[in-house]
């Protein structure tokens, strides 16, 4: 007897070659067939999973100029992250009939071959509901292309490195209709406040084109270590990033890293601490953070830049996570007009800041309107300083 498991029909047919079995009835083939099913049910090796066989998926103009481990993404869900890219390196993914690397983006007609893929459960995939309505009461702008949400603190943008659910798992978990979502952007998982999600792919593209030529305007609030003396000022110093022992990604300054640009501007001083209000003209990893370590003012709670002495004492106060929130993103809609999005800060921002200022109903200011941008970085102002490494 030989069983033959047909994957993508999720069933078990049982061969039975009566030349080696000998006379056997129906009823014991019955039998026999029943026995196998139970004993793979009840088997420890039998992992609560399901797999799915192999397709050939043919590439629309939805899907033309995604990359082909976002595509992937959506397409096996539950599916770790490192996995797919080790079925990536070993070429079980093909396109067109070759291999491609994990940057490759899709063209119109490609045809994508999805190799058989263990997929994780439903049930095993689930995220908590208290996440989902978390995330779900975030949301602040949703139309037909777009959905900005006020991301928590804490909060990964993606699943993946150890981390089940992010932004794109949960929204997919608490709206069926968003299954085809995908970032315009990102923020570190400790930072809160505005990010952007395409709900199509004509608007994911036009919006990465928009980034790409510098016409979109993005400000935080980052609160400082220190008396910042610097007013207005520009750090314009390229970043580098390498990882350290244990995988762990790191930035620093480096004459070898990609350009990098951030205004910082002050907004109110705490003594021990400094508000300010910081425009991106580039979107580098901890940018922020790093330009703000490299002029002697680390964001409070940094755990990855910051100091140990100086986040403990922010703790005591109250302060249990990197003071840094997205508060407002704009750009141009498809007819020109321009979008502004804002965030409030986070409550518990809100409650460190009033602690530290000894005043209650503090409030921050709201984000300066953000100015037209041609695409080109803007003029420096009369009166801002500038760093350049």
């Amino acid at each position: 007897m030989r069983v033959i498991e047909n994957k993508s029909l999720r069933s078990s047919i049982i061969v039975v070659k009566l030349s080696q079995v000998g006379n056997i009835t129906q009823q014991s083939l019955s039998s026999i067939y029943f026995k196998y099913l139970f004993m793979q049910k009840k088997s420890p090796l039998a992992p609560p999973e399901s797999r799915l066989g192999v397709r050939k998926i043919r590439i629309g103009e939805d899907d033309s100029g995604q990359r082909i481990d976002n595509f992937l993404r959506r397409e096996l869900p539950g599916v770790p992250k490192s996995r797919l890219y080790r079925i990536l390196r070993k070429g079980e993914v093909r396109v067109n009939g070759g291999r491609v690397r994990a940057e490759y983006k899709l063209q119109l007609e490609d045809e994508v071959r999805v190799p058989p893929v263990r997929v994780t459960s439903k049930d095993e995939m689930a995220p908590p509901a208290a996440q989902i309505a978390r995330l779900e009461n975030s949301i602040i702008f949703e139309d037909k292309r777009l959905l900005v949400i006020n991301k928590p603190s804490g909060v990964a943008v993606h699943g993946g490195s150890g981390i089940s659910f992010g932004v794109i798992e949960l929204l997919r978990a608490a709206r069926p209709d968003l299954k085809d979502i995908s970032l315009v952007h990102r923020l570190d998982r400790e930072t809160s406040g505005c990010l952007v999600l395409a709900k199509r792919r004509s608007a994911l593209r036009e919006l990465h084109e928009h980034f790409r030529e510098g016409r979109v305007s993005k400000n935080y609030l980052a609160l400082v270590i220190g008396d910042w003396q610097f007013g207005d000022y520009l750090v314009d110093a390229p970043l580098y990033v390498h990882n350290r022992q244990g995988g762990e990604r790191h930035v620093v300054v480096d004459v070898r890293g990609k350009p990098a640009s951030t205004r910082f501007r002050l907004s109110r001083t705490f003594g021990t601490y400094s508000l300010l209000q910081v425009e991106t003209l580039t979107g580098r990893t901890h940018q922020i953070r790093v330009h703000a370590l490299k002029m002697g003012h680390p964001l409070a709670g940094d755990e990855r830049y910051g100091n140990e002495e100086d986040n403990a004492a922010a703790a005591k106060l109250g302060l249990n996570r990197l003071f840094l929130h997205a508060q407002s993103i704009a750009f141009a809609d498809t007819s020109g007009n321009e979008q502004n999005f804002t965030a409030p800060l986070a409550e518990e921002l809100e409650a460190f800041l009033e602690r530290i200022s000894g005043s209650r109903g503090f409030r921050t200011k709201p984000a300066r309107r953000p100015r037209q941008n041609s695409g080109r970085p803007p003029p420096k102002k009369q009166g801002t300083r500038k760093f350049r490494e």
